[in-house]
């Protein structure tokens, strides 16, 4: 089973082909089907791309990412191939372009070998949201893998491919590299171009990548970086040279005192996250406790913003164009309304009724405009504390991963999000890297979050922390 790039490096300089990688990897998928993370390996055209691959190995003239197997969430495009963001209203779609992060990944030699399940349209905090059914935690099958990555984090957790990309809303990416114990990256806003990821919330959307070890993150995020003629929210500001860790010393960190000792934060997540605040102290950093008063509002906030997006992005599913028709419609406005309603799942229903009354004549500057007001005042009061101290840190989640089908209440659901939404509402980078294991012998991560385009400066602090543990 390999489980990072520099154990696929190895085989390759051992002589092993990357087809007979390719090929251990299509026999890990078959034999763990049952957590049902892949909902389509792309067999014929992996196979291909791997003999290309090996083409130019031989004649010297592969990419950095030669040998490196990657699983794509069912929101992202590859051209030629079915994408659906997991849901029947996209039924038998085959995107037209690639999305601009995986022909970057693909122009160095990596190899797409299949997409992941994932909530459906990104919309959830547990995988069980998707038209195809839930995905299972590869360390326990009785919980839920987080979401909604949930297939992407899976198949790294589980060595099915080197790395897989996912998209962070909310929390999307971070929540369940923490429940599976891997490394999970929401880049700065627009940091990493969005064209070709289906949306969601295009003001909160980034694409970033799950793996097992921080030098992967950093390379493919450094090769995923920069401007792009497609997505003119793409930032134009240089892409450092991520991987190459530096040595940090003095560093100040900013603990927000409202997460570590909120009451719904699990008591050994607490202790953990003291035992690594003394390491820090103890190593010469400084390390305070700020508070930042608004915690209780981020999760409001950020479901009348979202959903409000979500209503007006998802308007394009209407069963005309593209995707799922309903066989029982008669008429134009028939078809609109049964599609919709036949096409899309309980919780993308929510959302879209939810924002349409956000955006609605008469709750528009209540909701909607109030919302944008709040999300300003988080940013400035983010941007104040970074101004003052390197990097903050706080969980990345309030527990480990709870069991398939718990969490009944929508709004228990959301408050999943409570520490991760702060870095998508303000837009700034945040990573969550694997912390401890509770005694119930599950995972669970520690989120860092820096200015903003200062993703380097994350990766070597994350290498620091990684060193301490």
């Amino acid at each position: 089973m390999l489980k990072s790039f520099a154990e696929v490096k190895n085989k390759l300089a051992s002589g092993v082909s990357v087809l007979e990688i390719v090929e251990q990897y299509l026999v890990e998928i078959n034999k763990n089907q049952h957590l049902n993370c892949f909902l389509e390996v792309f067999e014929e055209s992996v196979r291909q791309n791997a003999a290309d691959v090996d083409a130019k190995i031989k004649n010297g003239k592969a990419g950095k990412l030669a040998g490196m197997v990657i699983g794509l969430k069912d929101n992202l495009c590859y051209k030629n191939h079915k994408v659906s963001a997991s849901s029947k209203i996209l039924e038998g779609f085959e995107s037209l372009f690639t999305a601009t992060a995986v022909q970057r990944l693909i122009d160095e030699d990596a190899i797409i070998i299949g997409r992941l399940n994932c909530d459906e349209f990104a919309m959830g905090s547990s995988n069980e949201n998707s038209a195809f059914g839930p995905v299972k935690n590869n360390l326990n099958n009785n919980l839920v893998p987080g979401g909604s990555s949930g297939g992407s984090a899976v198949a790294v957790s589980s060595g099915l491919c080197t790395i897989a990309l996912g998209s962070d809303t909310g929390g999307s990416i971070r929540q369940p590299a923490s429940f599976t114990g891997t490394y999970g990256l929401k880049p700065t806003y627009g940091r990493i171009s969005r064209y070709g990821l289906i949306a969601y919330a295009s003001s909160f959307d980034q694409i970033g990548p799950f793996a097992n070890s921080l030098e992967d993150v950093a390379l493919v995020t450094e090769i995923m970086s920069g401007v792009d003629k497609f997505d003119s929210t793409s930032s134009s500001k240089t892409v450092g040279n991520y991987t190459d860790f530096q040595k940090v010393s003095g560093i100040k960190f900013a603990v927000i005192k409202e997460a570590v000792s909120h009451e719904g934060v699990d008591p050994e997540i607490k202790s953990f996250i003291q035992e690594s605040i003394n390491k820090l102290r103890k190593d010469g950093h400084i390390v305070e406790e700020v508070s930042f008063p608004y915690l209780d509002f981020m999760v409001p906030t950020y479901y009348v913003l979202s959903t409000a997006e979500a209503s007006s992005n998802l308007s394009r599913f209407d069963g005309v164009h593209y995707g799922y028709r309903s066989p029982n419609a008669i008429g134009v406005e028939e078809t609109y309304k049964k599609s919709r309603s036949e096409g899309f799942g309980p919780e993308v229903k929510r959302r879209i009724m939810a924002g349409t009354f956000v955006l609605s004549h008469g709750y528009y500057d209540a909701y909607y405009t109030k919302g944008q007001k709040v999300r300003r005042i988080l940013k400035d009061k983010t941007d104040d504390i970074l101004n003052q101290y390197d990097v903050i840190l706080m969980p990345t989640t309030p527990n480990t991963a709870f069991e398939l089908n718990a969490v009944k209440d929508p709004i228990s659901m959301y408050l999943q999000d409570i520490f991760t939404v702060h870095a998508n509402l303000t837009g700034n980078p945040a990573i969550s890297i694997p912390l401890g294991k509770h005694t119930n012998g599950m995972p669970f991560g520690l989120q860092l979050m820096t200015r903003h385009f200062e993703e380097k400066r994350l990766f070597d602090i994350a290498a620091y922390i990684e060193s301490l543990n």
